[in-house]
């Protein structure tokens, strides 16, 4: 179902979010991402930044699929409550009752005990190298062969994650589908949903289809490695072996939102798999675990999604309630900020959305400058122009810089910190051809980075060594010694 027109502010917030990753991504040197936003259940935006793999320098695009980890459980709990809706399991059935083999106290544990890791059962096994490409993953004999053993804690006492407790649910799948995981889920969810960029495993992944590489830190290796990232999950699949694109995932999770008008789930099994059934109480921030989904506490920003970690990448998805965004970022590298970039993401689109469409007047004011200190974005919307540090994870945090515009290269600093330099003025000074050439924002003078770049390096002058050290950071090479 399409939405409504869109708003004339979204599209110069879309225009902006991506220039702003592209700076994240070099700032803090990381290896490539993909972004899709979904507003309501219409996809809005979708790109990829960066490399797909830093052997070939082979661009990433869109297409490039991602192991998307523990956004399988999602999938795998919206296949359990669709088995529910047709009366084939209850949520408060003893898991035993529909899988054999258990150890006696696990089999006691309810089905929604572990849709919500509530069931205590054990994490990864007593060896998760399958976590560490020290071993494969489980097959099933393997992985019922850990559950017939006595798990760490009885079921109901705390939220205890649990890769083990979702490959559970997948048998449970099986047993009540009457066909292998892959398969049904495939057909009766993946399908299902319309997605077309989306497997359950490797196995299934199409030869012809682009795959990312993963990729590990720099630090402690003094580069990256390549982490293939093709590694076949066999019993663990139902908790983190998907593969997909970002498209896919915000296309997904925009349709398990309480008020979506196509899904595969009923409003009322999405609205229970929403629900804040256990709350981690040794996170600093306010978290909680529904039925195969992540949470917030309350509020203006709540959302639900998952977040996702499988060697060489990681990724998060979030709905955000009030404003109607999904947002889906996957990173090809272990220390990918899409935790940070989804929040960076929605703070973008809702000060667009509080401020409205750029003024005409004001559309002069835009683009990046710099001085030796770093970069500074104006970012023009509404009535005013912005002032924002494109090297932070939440450029949009309601303190930022505004500007007040009185004529095409003046202004007025109308809002800020009073350790900036509220009240001064702002201007323009242009070149001979009429472009703007230097932004002066009270006193201070910046500069396009290529100005700024060549009167630092003149100023500061120094040895030959720094000389070659700095020829050397240009060319993108280590510095020497």
């Amino acid at each position: 179902m399409k939405n409504k027109a869109k708003p004339a502010w979204l599209q110069p917030a879309l225009a902006y979010i991506p220039d702003w990753l592209a700076f994240q991504l070099e700032r803090h040197q990381q290896v490539g991402c993909a972004v899709a936003i979904a507003r309501g259940q219409e996809l809005v935006a979708e790109f990829a930044l960066g490399s797909a793999d830093l052997s070939t320098g082979k661009r990433l695009t869109p297409r490039h699929r991602f192991r998307i980890a523990s956004h399988s459980k999602s999938f795998t709990a919206a296949g359990v409550m669709l088995l529910r809706e047709q009366g084939k399991v209850g949520l408060d059935d003893p898991i035993g009752r529909h899988v054999s083999g258990l150890h006696k106290e696990l089999a006691k544990a309810r089905v929604g005990e572990l849709l919500s890791h509530g069931a205590g059962v054990i994490r990864d096994g007593e060896d998760s190298g399958q976590f560490l490409d020290r071993r494969p993953f489980l097959s099933r004999a393997e992985l019922r062969a850990d559950l017939a053993r006595k798990q760490p804690l009885a079921p109901g006492l705390q939220l205890k994650y649990s890769n083990h407790g979702y490959g559970l649910l997948g048998l449970l799948i099986e047993e009540l589908g009457g066909t292998e995981y892959p398969a049904w889920i495939t057909r009766h969810v993946i399908e299902a949903a319309g997605l077309r960029e989306t497997v359950p495993d490797m196995p299934q992944l199409p030869r012809t289809a682009p795959m990312a590489k993963g990729h590990s830190t720099e630090f402690p290796f003094g580069q990256r490695l390549i982490v293939p990232g093709d590694n076949v999950c066999h019993a663990i699949a139902p908790a983190g072996g998907f593969v997909s694109t970002a498209s896919d995932v915000a296309r997904f999770f925009a349709q398990l939102a309480p008020d979506s008008k196509e899904s595969v789930l009923s409003a009322a099994s999405r609205r229970e798999m929403m629900q804040r059934r256990w709350r981690d109480p040794c996170s600093t921030l306010e978290s909680y675990y529904g039925y195969g989904t992540m949470m917030n506490g309350p509020g203006p920003k709540e959302w639900h999604g998952h977040t996702g970690g499988l060697q060489g990448f990681v990724s998060r998805t979030s709905r955000f309630a009030e404003s109607g965004f999904t947002i889906t970022v996957l990173c090809n590298s272990q220390d990918g900020w899409s935790y940070q970039w989804v929040d960076g993401i929605h703070s973008v689109l809702s000060a667009f959305q509080r401020h409205g469409a750029p003024a005409r007047k004001n559309a002069a004011w835009s683009g990046r400058w710099w001085s030796m200190w770093g970069a500074s974005d104006l970012v023009p919307m509404g009535k005013v122009v912005l002032q924002v540090a494109p090297a932070m994870s939440m450029p949009f945090d309601g303190t930022n810089t505004e500007l007040s515009i009185a004529s095409k290269d003046r202004g007025l600093i109308a809002k800020t910190s009073g350790y900036n330099s509220p009240g001064q003025p702002v201007r323009l000074v242009r070149d001979r051809k009429g472009q703007p050439a230097e932004l002066w924002m009270g006193g201070t003078k910046l500069l396009p980075k290529a100005a700024m770049l060549a009167e630092a390096r003149q100023r500061y002058r120094g040895t030959r060594g720094a000389g070659k050290a700095a020829r050397a950071l240009d060319a993108g090479r280590p510095a020497p010694p």
